[in-house]
This record gives structure tokens, C-alpha cells and sequence, in this order.
């Protein structure tokens, strides 16, 4: 059995993909797999019905990676891959939509409305930002209604930088959704496999000089990570509860990653889900799989196997 990594895209988050790609690659081929690594373009089709007993791990983070598109093309050429299928994976993309998904399974959300760019046009931009600041109260999160990686994410302190962080997020996107900011332990939870047979990793908690963004996610200096996170027995039990709840409601497959907020009452608030996430030198996925005593290579080989078996 052969793996085909793709990896690159034309999104905003090309370079975490290919860093996410290499990482995979390395820890394959040091299990002994033939892996390579390609970029999505005209020649993934050809290559694809060239190859026998070949996997696909799609790597790519943001559009067309994360949004079904890309899935829905390898379920089109019958090539066996790793992760989500295009249907769940097209809701778990857009957040507002997802979130209002597992909410309806009992899975605690922070408060959020989403509203799109024109609407600030047709009604007023200053009209907007009050009825934002009459209904919600500081601090806010506004962030892309689709998109990964904290871009265009502002974490809003003060009602005067609400209408910065609402130009900075319709610089990725045209939808905003404006989220009610939680204060508390910022943890990731790993998710693997499918349905009942689903498993947690270790949580992994973040605690970030300033914001957890861009930057802070892929350059080394301004996080510190605990793995597994420092949490007692029942915040550790809720959170792994909740990750279960949002993989399986939503039918997430082999891998994802939930992110949430252990709140001042022990509550597990989600606050996103990623179906592809990050495999970098920094990224959450692989720490946690580092925490729960797996070799990477050990565990991405039993990913892979799974899917091929599919």
C-alpha cells in the first residue's frame, strides 16, 4: 500500500499545509510506507487513476481542502482516503452552522450571530456594530464564518476596535460571526476513528501571550503547551465528552480536532472543530499523540490503514 499526501492549495494557509505535509510524509516513511507528497493541481486526477492500492491524506487547510470540495472529488474517482466525507465535512466547515449542529446534541457553545458584509452596506455599518454591542457584552471574537488557522480572528477588548476586527475578517471572508468571548482554560482535543469506536487523545492546553493566532500557532516563542492539559478529573472528563459528542453528531471520520474553552463553572464551551488539522512542528495533533504514548509514525500508520480498509 502506497499513501499520496496532498498538501499546498491556493488558500491563505498554503505553507502551514505543506510544513503539515512534510511532518506526515516523514513519519510515514520512517514506518516503512511509500509516501509522496503532491500539490493539488492537473496532474492529481492522472496520478490517481495511475496508482494502485494508494490511500489519499489529504493535508490541505482552509477552502477546497476542509470545505468537501477536495473530498468530493476523491469519492468521485473512487481513491480510498483518509478523513471526513464531503457531505459532514461541507457542514463542519461553515462554524455557525456546525455550531448550531452539535448544540441541538446538548454540546455547549459560546452565544453568536452571524451576519454577512453586505448587510453592513444595505443597513449601515454603524447601525450594525450597536445592535452587536446592545445584545452581546465585551470582549467579543470575530472571526470568518469559514477559514482555519485564526485567520482574520480579532479578540475585541473595547467597542471602538469592533469595526477593525470586523474589516480584518471580511478580508477572508464575507460572512463574520461574532462570538461571545469565554474566559478559561483554552483546550484541544483530538479525536480518532469513527462512530462508537471513536477514542480521545489527551487534551492539549494553550496558554498564549496575548492571542492564539497566526502567528502564535506556527512560530515558536509566544505559546506554552501542556500535554495532556492540567485540568481535574471532571473538567477532563467533560471535555473529552464533549469532543465525543461534536465527532460523532457531526460524523466526523479518523481524525479531527475540537477546540473549546473550560470555563469558570468546569464547562466545556466549542468553540471550533477542524477535520484536517495542523501536523506541523507546533501543531495540537501531534502533541496529543505524543501525550498518549503513540509514536506519530505508529499512529498516522493505523489512520491510513483504517482508511484503506474502507
Amino acid at each position: 500500500m502506497k499513501v499520496m499526501i496532498l498538501a499546498g492549495g491556493l488558500s491563505h494557509e498554503r505553507d502551514v499545509s505543506i510544513r503539515s505535509g512534510r511532518r506526515v510524509w516523514e513519519a510515514l516513511e520512517e514506518r516503512g510506507y511509500k509516501a509522496t507528497v503532491h500539490d493539488v493541481d492537473t496532474t492529481l486526477l492522472p496520478n490517481l487513476r495511475s496508482l494502485d492500492d494508494t490511500v489519499v491524506w489529504p493535508l490541505l487547510h482552509g477552502a477546497s481542502g476542509e470545505d468537501g470540495s477536495l473530498q468530493a472529488l476523491l469519492e468521485l474517482a473512487d481513491a480510498p482516503f483518509v478523513g471526513t466525507g464531503s457531505r459532514e465535512a461541507r457542514v463542519a466547515w461553515v462554524k455557525p452552522v456546525a455550531k448550531a449542529v452539535f448544540a441541538r446534541a446538548g454540546v455547549s457553545t459560546p452565544e453568536y450571530v452571524t451576519l454577512p458584509q453586505s448587510l453592513f452596506r444595505e443597513v449601515g455599518a454603524e447601525n450594525v456594530l450597536a445592535a452587536i454591542l446592545s445584545k452581546f457584552t465585551l470582549p467579543l471574537v470575530v472571526k470568518p464564518a469559514r477559514g482555519g488557522s485564526a485567520l482574520g480572528v480579532s479578540l475585541v477588548t473595547d467597542k471602538e476596535a469592533l469595526s477593525q476586527a470586523m474589516v480584518h475578517c471580511f478580508a477572508y471572508g464575507d460572512m463574520a460571526m461574532i462570538e461571545q468571548a469565554i474566559p478559561g482554560t483554552e483546550v484541544a482535543v483530538s479525536v480518532i476513528g469513527h462512530g462508537q469506536d471513536a477514542s480521545v487523545l489527551p487534551g492539549v492546553e494553550i496558554v498564549c501571550d496575548g492571542p492564539y493566532d497566526y502567528d502564535a500557532r506556527y512560530n515558536p516563542g509566544r505559546v506554552e503547551y501542556f500535554a495532556p492539559a492540567r485540568l481535574d478529573a471532571a473538567q477532563a472528563a467533560a471535555v473529552e465528552a464533549a469532543a465525543l459528542a461534536v465527532h460523532r453528531t457531526m460524523e466526523l471520520r479518523d481524525l479531527s480536532r475540537i477546540d473549546m474553552i473550560v470555563d469558570a463553572a468546569g464547562v466545556a464551551q466549542v468553540i471550533d472543530i477542524n477535520i484536517a488539522p495542523g501536523m506541523t512542528e507546533t501543531s495540537l495533533f501531534p502533541q496529543a499523540v505524543e501525550a498518549s504514548g503513540h509514536e506519530l509514525g505508529e499512529l498516522y500508520a493505523q489512520i491510513v490503514e483504517g482508511a484503506f480498509r474502507r
